[in-house]
């Protein structure tokens, strides 16, 4: 593969990898995988104008790109691209154009078009790992209205929960988040949780009963038993989202009924998605483990992510008598289609002025293939920016659509 405009810059030596990976501090300007990929490639010119190419396979996938710089007098510059997926059927989109507006008119017509967020989506995002208790919140709510600074969302990471139980609230440090979302709603913020694909196996937490008794995990490589896998919560199994049946459950477990100490002020942020798998090969699923259809996982790796996101921003519609409240969820993992339920951030980022330069790049590499819904960490994930940092990314990422 080959990085550089004009294809003198070849300083990529191995193809790109589309497999949707947990990377910790991952590398940058890199063809390695990464957290969601889009098997999407546009050309540009003055002569054939704007067409595209849509590789629709979520196996495992490498794309080399060799490019031919124009000759003096000669020939134009020329690029090639090499597809090879590990599984799946030869399915190939070609998008005619010839302008840009139609190539991603074409593009949407078969993934879908972006969602209009809701407005608040769009503003200021407040969120650190971790606010500790209502206390914390309500502190770091009080500076912002003292100091007269703009926020609309304020989030909270995994440790609000119940031993990290999703859809459960800590009822030591968070014992009234229906009062708590409330008074931030009162003056017009909202709040955030963090809601992850992996569910903790503890025969006592409701989530876990009523997957298991309903048969919704991933099985193991024999189709017998629920897959144990390893992340945050400790042991943990994981719901197929490949399944409509457990896509319309996960949904239903928005409802306010069901997600108790929720509102229609709370939204969600889907992380982990890749999925990602502490204990697993390349901190992810083995292959060979089987959705409830009995397929191979390698076949659907990089859907999962996607369909996780889908699922959670249905149940944000559905909650709501008429179904007419725009949804708000954040994902981390995506693949073709992504752009119709929600925004996308570009990971666990570093807090470095390397990873602040090339905030820019990644989030218009992700506008290419059709997601415009994105941002970058601001300040960075990784580490304590000093405050010329922070002064700057914070300049750079009021221009980003999603501002977190």
């Amino acid at each position: 593969a080959t990085g550089g405009r004009d294809g003198r810059d070849h300083h990529y030596k191995e193809p790109y990898r589309l497999y949707n990976l947990d990377v910790f501090e991952y590398e940058l300007d890199e063809t390695m995988a990464l957290y969601g990929h889009i098997p999407l490639v546009v050309s540009q010119s003055m002569k054939t104008g704007t067409v595209g190419a849509f590789w629709f396979n979520p196996t495992e996938t490498f794309v080399d790109v060799e490019e031919d710089p124009a000759e003096a007098g000669g020939a134009d510059a020329s690029s090639r691209t090499h597809f090879v997926s590990e599984s799946g059927v030869i399915d190939l989109f070609l998008l005619p154009g010839p302008g840009p507006a139609e190539m991603y008119g074409q593009y949407a017509r078969v993934t879908g078009r972006t969602a209009l967020p809701p407005i608040f989506g769009l503003g200021y995002h407040q969120c650190r790992w971790n606010y500790r208790d209502e206390t914390d919140v309500f502190q770091v709510h009080a500076k912002f209205e003292e100091l007269d600074y703009p926020y609309d969302v304020l989030w909270l990471d995994i440790e609000h929960t119940d031993g990290k139980r999703y859809f459960t609230w800590d009822r030591k440090t968070f014992p009234n988040p229906i009062e708590m979302q409330q008074k931030l709603g009162g003056d017009g913020r909202r709040m955030v949780t963090i809601i992850d694909p992996h569910i903790k196996r503890d025969d006592r937490y409701y989530i876990h009963q009523e997957a298991t008794a309903l048969g919704l995990y991933i099985k193991d490589r024999h189709g017998k038993k629920d897959y144990d896998g390893w992340c945050w919560p400790g042991s943990s199994s994981y719901l197929d989202f490949t399944d409509e049946r457990v896509r319309t459950w996960w949904a239903r477990q928005f409802s306010y009924d069901k997600y108790k100490g929720s509102t229609p002020d709370l939204f969600t942020w889907n992380d982990m998605n890749e999925p990602s798998v502490f204990n697993g090969p390349e901190v992810s699923m083995q292959k060979d483990l089987l959705n409830l259809a009995g397929c191979e996982h390698r076949e659907w790796h990089n859907l999962y992510g996607m369909l996780f996101h889908r699922s959670t921003g249905e149940g944000l519609v559905r909650r709501n008598d008429d179904g007419n409240v725009r949804p708000f969820v954040l994902s981390r993992s995506f693949f073709a289609g992504s752009q119709r339920y929600g925004a996308i951030w570009t990971g666990d980022n570093e807090s470095k002025w390397s990873h602040l330069a090339i905030a820019a790049p990644m989030l218009l590499g992700l506008n290419v293939a059709a997601l415009s819904f994105v941002g970058a960490d601001v300040g960075g994930f990784f580490g304590n920016p000093d405050a010329e940092l922070m002064t700057r990314w914070m300049q750079a990422g009021a221009y980003q659509p999603f501002f977190r």
